[in-house]
């Protein structure tokens, strides 16, 4: 190669590159030293670890050999957790020690105990148990806290033995349970004073006091005492229990006492709770009370003396649970059956006293907890007589005007018995209502405990005829006057509760309310007594009318005096009542239902005037909704008699008309139109027409002529959405009828019918007439000329239909363009038809 090429060459080979791309490549350069410079930490900090390992495995009697090659071992892993801990395993081991040693001491106790002498005996007892008790002293002191306890564990257990070994030998005629209850008496005194003694050690202390759970209860037992005082011993153990919780910081000690304080309270009142409630006489329930009295003491005592601690509301709400037994089972031993519920509720009214006195909170809210709760165990009492004077008279919708009962308790005792010794509810329900009136005399709760103070002297008064057997009449016009009362009552409370989240009004504007529960609860007592009064009112004619009348006139004179929230109801209830009044009428006078309906139609048309009338739209529309369901109610009256049903739905038809006539109720007019179409169709099923024209050519007319003025106010308007539903209604049942009829009239009417429409749909190019009659008219055409088609089918040979079937699929395969160009002008043409 000559000279200068190579030189020239040379030269382009060593261009500098620009100083973008060197900057990139010393970028690379730079990482991959950063990445070789970490690998070989990594190696590093390994390599320290291995030699740091191996000088711990080297032998402690010489150093290594100084330039001896250095053997390096692959990675071991890490050891493997153990699965258990130290401390843990010791424990079982414990344990499992000490109950091998007490199953052992146990079996020598009973088995091999009779191969000893009396000496051998004490001295092997006295012995083992001396060495087991004193073991844990030198242990305790070496720190082996855990070995002590449980070999003071068996310790414990073998003082156990060693009483029963000497009940065996040396003092076998005493009696078990008394010698129990001194063995347990003195093992409990000596293991809180071993356990104070030995004060590292946790078992002796909870030990000693489980065990004096027993000696008093024993030692009553022993000496054949009674059950009171059997349950005297339970409370005074209960309240050792409480002193102990109380005043112990040893947190075993504490958990033992609690545990056992609970439960032999809970023992101790069940069994004064019973013993109160078996008592005969004075006496007996002066004892058990002086026993529920000890219960009493000892759970007010507990929260009063622990009064920040979380079971103090619940102890003093039991204390006064016991208290009102105790009083109330004296009460009850000297007062008649009837009078033990009102004993036990004056008693739990009497913890209200605490209210505002120097008593802690907690057990002050715990006490009114308690009378709350007796009050509403008494209210539950009373319930199920409540029940039975309210759903009682029901059970004369089943013997309607059967004569009037002797008195009001026979009025709603009628298909339910009267409990017994209930005479004093009325007096309880009263006496709650009056505490809860008193009790929330301010606050904000003080709307709501009126209501339900009204609501139980509601309930009082609804018993007082049927439990003091007052004659009938009496027992109409209470339940009347608790009806006007409870109205009154609802429209003079319409002062409302403003909302708190009402966001400020310009001056002059009326206030948001809403009703008061006051005004709720007394309009809803209106209307249950009212349903009420009217069931008993079934027992005798004019009873029922007097009572229909009167409450219709009622809720009709609070509709009109009152603008308020009851109107609403009032004036739906005054119409239901004059429907009700308006069958009871009709029954009095022995019409037929049919002849009743018509009078019950009355109703509905003075709905209908009333709801004109009105301003306000819920009332107007709860007097709607009553009138409809009048209307129907004489619909169905009216069911069995085609003839008056007809005239009843054209009646119920005429005042939908008047209804849709008013602005807002224009969707009304269309539940006319059906309720005249229907009229018509019952006319003439009664009239016994078969023709389906008969029946679709009212339908239709009207139709056409509202689809004709829609579509003179819009002519945008469909032919499908003005004439298609009322062509549909005739023409289709028609051709239906026509396809089965043999004569000639009716396709002949059809046909020309369906022509004339063909026509006039041409004439003004409306899709709809042209497609329905065009399609009805050939439908009737092919009608008629099938029996000819089926003729000239039956004299033509069989092969020719398949040949002129396939000549027809010749001809449109050869034309088929044409014929898809002519179906696509011919749909639009349709297309530009509305």
């Amino acid at each position: 190669m000559p000279y200068g090429v190579t030189r020239t060459t040379l030269r382009s080979m060593t261009n500098i590159p620009p100083p973008a791309e060197e900057l990139r490549i010393l970028d690379h350069e730079l990482r991959q030293l950063d990445a070789r410079r970490a690998q070989l930490l990594a190696r590093r900090s390994w390599l320290l670890g291995v030699l740091r390992s191996a000088e711990a495995q080297a032998p402690a009697w010489g150093p290594a050999r100084a330039g001896a090659p250095a053997i390096w071992s692959a990675p071991v892993s890490s050891p493997r957790r153990p699965e258990a801990t130290a401390p843990g395993v010791q424990n079982v081991l414990l344990v499992l020690g000490g109950v091998l040693l007490t199953v052992a001491a146990i079996a020598f106790t009973l088995v091999s105990w009779g191969n000893l002498g009396i000496a051998g005996r004490a001295a092997v007892l006295g012995a083992v148990t001396f060495a087991a008790l004193a073991a844990p002293v030198p242990l305790l002191k070496r720190g082996l806290r855990s070995t002590a306890e449980s070999v003071a564990g068996l310790g414990l257990v073998l003082t156990v033995l060693d009483a029963y070994a000497l009940h065996e030998v040396a003092l076998a005629d005493v009696d078990g349970t008394g010698y129990a209850a001194a063995a347990t008496a003195l093992l409990a005194v000596l293991w809180a004073a071993y356990g104070r003694s030995l004060g590292a050690l946790r078992l002796p202390l909870p030990a000693a006091m489980a065990t004096a759970q027993l000696p008093l209860l024993l030692w009553v037992v022993a000496a054949g005492a009674g059950h009171h005082t059997i349950t005297a011993a339970l409370l005074v153990t209960a309240a050792f229990d409480t002193v102990v919780a109380l005043s112990v910081s040893v947190r075993s000690v504490r958990v033992v006492a609690v545990v056992g304080a609970y439960g032999t309270g809970a023992w101790g009142v069940l069994a004064a709770g019973w013993l109160s409630w078996e008592a005969t006489g004075p006496s007996a329930a002066a004892r058990a009370a002086a026993l529920l009295a000890l219960a009493a003491a000892i759970a007010l005592g507990a929260a009063w003396r622990a009064p920040t601690a979380q079971a103090a509301p619940g102890l003093s709400l039991t204390g006064g649970l016991i208290t009102v037994a105790a009083a109330g089972g004296v009460l009850r031993s000297v007062l008649p059956d009837a009078w033990t519920v009102p004993g036990y509720l004056l008693c739990g009214v009497a913890l209200l006293a605490v209210r505002g006195t120097w008593l802690p909170e907690s057990v002050r809210r715990g006490l009114l907890w308690s009378s709350a709760g007796v009050q509403a165990l008494a209210v539950a009492w009373a319930l199920p007589l409540v029940t039975v004077v309210l759903v009682g008279p029901a059970g004369w919708a089943e013997r309607v005007w059967s004569g009037a009962p002797s008195d009001a308790r026979d009025a709603v005792a009628v298909s339910t018995p009267w409990p017994s010794n209930t005479e004093t509810a009325p007096l309880v329900l009263a006496a709650v209502a009056a505490v809860l009136a008193l009790a929330f005399r301010g606050g904000p709760h003080r709307s709501v405990a009126l209501s339900g103070a009204l609501g139980l002297a509601w309930a009082a008064l609804l018993l007082l005829p049927a439990t003091l057997e007052l004659p009938y009449a009496a027992g109409l016009l209470v339940p009347g006057a608790i009806t006007a009362a409870a109205l009154t009552a609802a429209a003079y409370s319409r002062h409302a509760h403003v909302a708190d989240n009402e966001p400020a009004r310009p001056a002059g504007a009326p206030a948001h309310t809403r009703p008061s529960p006051i005004t709720l609860t007394t309009l809803g007592l209106a209307l249950v007594t009212s349903l009420h009064l009217v069931a008993l009112s079934l027992a005798a004619e004019a009873a029922t009318l007097a009572v229909l009348g009167g409450l219709a006139a009622l809720f009709a004179a609070v509709a009109v005096r009152w603008k308020h929230e009851i109107r609403a109801v009032s004036a739906a209830a005054s119409l239901a009542y004059a429907a009700a009044l308006a069958c009871a009428t009709g029954a009095s006078l022995d019409w037929q239902p049919h002849h009743i309906a018509l009078l019950v139609l009355v109703v509905p048309a003075t709905a209908a005037l009333l709801a004109a009338r009105l301003k306000d739209a819920t009332p107007t529309r709860s007097v709607e909704i009553t009138g409809a369901v009048a209307a129907l109610l004489a619909i169905d009256l009216a069911a069995m008699e085609p003839p008056v049903l007809a005239l009843v739905l054209a009646l119920c038809g005429v005042i939908a008309a008047g209804t849709a006539v008013r602005s807002d109720r224009r969707q009304v007019g269309y539940a006319a139109a059906a309720l005249f179409v229907l009229a018509t169709w019952v006319r003439l099923a009664s009239w016994e027409v078969g023709s389906p024209e008969a029946y679709t050519l009212p339908v239709t007319v009207p139709a056409l002529v509202v689809g004709f003025v829609r579509r003179r106010r819009d002519p945008e308007t469909s032919s499908w959405t003005a004439y298609g539903p009322g062509l549909s209604v005739t023409l289709l049942p028609s051709l239906l009828a026509a396809w089965g009829d043999l004569d000639w009239p009716r396709p002949l009417l059809l046909g020309t019918a369906a022509l004339l429409v063909t026509l006039v749909g041409t004439r003004q190019r409306l899709q709809a007439l042209l497609v329905l009659g065009g399609g009805t008219l050939a439908l009737v055409a092919l009608h008629e000329l099938a029996p000819y088609i089926a003729q000239a089918m039956g004299a033509v040979p069989r092969w020719v239909p398949p040949a002129l079937a396939g000549l027809l699929l010749l001809a449109l395969g050869a034309t088929y363009e044409q014929r898809l160009r002519d179906a696509r002008r011919v749909r639009e043409v349709l297309g530009r038809m509305r």
